[in-house]
């Protein structure tokens, strides 16, 4: 089976990360991919101290093995989630919307794994200064917020940039998308919209049918005029969204950001999948059934070897 630096690092069975999603990764689904062998990975969103560390006192009730927390660092809460996760003992915290620099030293003395998102070289680079010991390097093929190179182009030049291990994320469903990565020069991969499907997953069950229904061209950025691009499932909300988006005389920057508030909230939890913000990356598609974190993290493996194994055959 495949192995890095990765797994054998934090104690993983596969070099797979769960991504951090916004009200989906909570202590449910980072306890079912860590039991399966991966890194689960609890999303701080915007809770509070206090609520964080009750999530992470739940995934600790169901699950012995490591896990980590995601901290969105635009958070208002930010300052306390950073003193919480030392407390807590957390393992690993991944870091995204910001630059984690002031709170490196803090969480690396606490023993804490620091593995910022980067969707630059620049952004990588400057990780690697600040101590990470890893960096998740995403494309714009993911869900939710993005940049703009693809995983394709990034991956190869973040792991030419730096000499911290690399973990790849973006448009990664299957095996063939593993073995790619791998090949790219990554040593790990994360993993956010086939995990939207996992049993261990809570969200809504009409989120996960939106994934499982997807067609190859669904998915659509929406947000670059904020500065903040999001990549979602179309639907009714993502077109009025659009419109406004795109009508400057009578949409203003405020009525579109209350557009959006609390819109991925109202798909994940309440199943409003026409009205509210359906995240999801461009490899929805790809995504057939609702199975156990194991089994999805077990196929991808076992293809990625596959391809891997005969990644010569059709050379001369």
């Amino acid at each position: 089976m495949i192995s890095t630096v990765i797994d054998q690092e934090l104690g993983l069975e596969f070099p797979i990360f769960q991504g951090g999603m916004a009200w989906v990764a909570d202590a449910s689904l980072a306890a079912g991919v860590s039991n399966a062998g991966g890194l689960g990975i609890i999303a701080a969103m915007n809770s509070n101290g206090e609520q964080l560390r009750a999530e992470i006192r739940k995934c600790k009730q169901m699950t012995d093995k490591v896990f980590g927390v995601n901290i969105m660092l635009m958070s208002p809460f930010v300052e306390e989630v950073a003193k919480v996760v030392a407390e807590e003992k957390v393992k690993v915290v991944t870091t995204g919307a910001g630059n984690p620099g002031k709170y490196m030293k803090a969480w690396t003395e606490s023993g804490i794994k620091v593995i910022p998102v980067v969707p630059s070289v620049a952004l990588a680079k400057m990780a690697q200064r600040n101590g990470a010991f890893a960096v998740i390097a995403e494309g714009g093929e993911s869900g939710g917020h993005v940049g703009e190179l693809t995983t394709m182009a990034l991956v190869p030049q973040v792991v030419d940039a730096v000499d911290i291990p690399v973990i790849a994320a973006g448009g990664i469903a299957d095996g063939r998308q593993v073995a790619a990565a791998f090949m790219l020069g990554a040593v790990g991969i994360q993993v956010g919209t086939r995990f939207l499907v996992a049993e261990e997953c809570t969200i809504s069950q009409e989120y996960k049918n939106k994934i499982i229904k997807a067609k190859d061209i669904d998915t659509v950025v929406t947000g670059k005029r904020l500065g903040h691009p999001v990549r979602s499932i179309k639907n009714s909300f993502v077109r009025e969204y659009q419109k406004c988006e795109y009508d400057r005389s009578s949409c203003d920057d405020e009525t579109l950001e209350q557009m959006a508030a609390g819109k991925l909230r109202i798909a994940a939890r309440e199943g409003d999948v026409s009205n509210g913000c359906v995240l999801a990356g461009q490899v929805a598609s790809m995504v057939k059934k609702e199975q156990p974190a194991r089994e999805i993290i077990e196929e991808m493996f076992v293809q990625a070897e596959e391809v891997l194994g005969g990644a010569l055959k059709w050379v001369k």
